[in-house]
């Protein structure tokens, strides 16, 4: 394994560790929703997370926009953009992926998982905005710094989706 492949790994492992602790954590930490047990309520409580995990995103957008007002790649068709730009455009083509797939599997996990434990979806959420940063800062230090965040979201969002297929599966049609 290359130097490289090591950084990467060992971010990469990291980036998952530090996603199951927290979100457990959160989850034991944050209080169980006070809301009706039934679809429409679920999913409400996981539209309300979904638009805070849209946070980086939208964040991103703003970065980037006011880096190409402010210099000559204020045409995008120049590509005079720097290589923080570069970089950022990347990181925000990335959150956007990661947030669709997060939306797709906190909506469906917030209609399986028990009401007891529906504040989970917020522990993601939460979870989610700080691998989001961590992705984005670490990609701007070094491109191989980038593995925490990004494993730390994307095995997140796997992990919905397991979970939810498992239920569905075992729930039958």
């Amino acid at each position: 394994m290359k130097a490289e492949q090591k950084v990467v790994a060992i971010g990469a492992a990291s980036g998952i560790a530090a996603m199951v602790v927290a979100v457990w954590a959160l989850t034991r930490a944050l209080p169980a929703p006070a809301i009706a047990d039934e679809p429409g309520a679920r999913l409400a409580y996981a539209l309300k997370a979904n638009v805070f995990a849209l946070i980086p995103f939208f964040v991103m957008l703003i970065t980037i926009g006011n880096q190409r007002f402010l210099s000559d790649a204020i045409d995008p068709t120049r590509n005079a953009q720097s290589e923080a730009m570069g970089i950022d455009g990347r990181v925000a083509d990335n959150t956007l992926q990661q947030n669709f797939v997060f939306a797709v599997a906190s909506l469906a996990l917030s209609t399986l998982v028990p009401l007891g434990y529906l504040q989970v979806v917020w522990a993601c959420a939460l979870w989610f905005v700080i691998a989001r940063c961590v992705f984005w800062f670490g990609y701007r230090i070094n491109p191989l710094y980038r593995a925490p965040g990004m494993s730390g979201t994307a095995y997140m969002n796997l992990f919905m989706i397991l979970y939810v297929l498992y239920r569905s599966v075992m729930a039958g049609p």
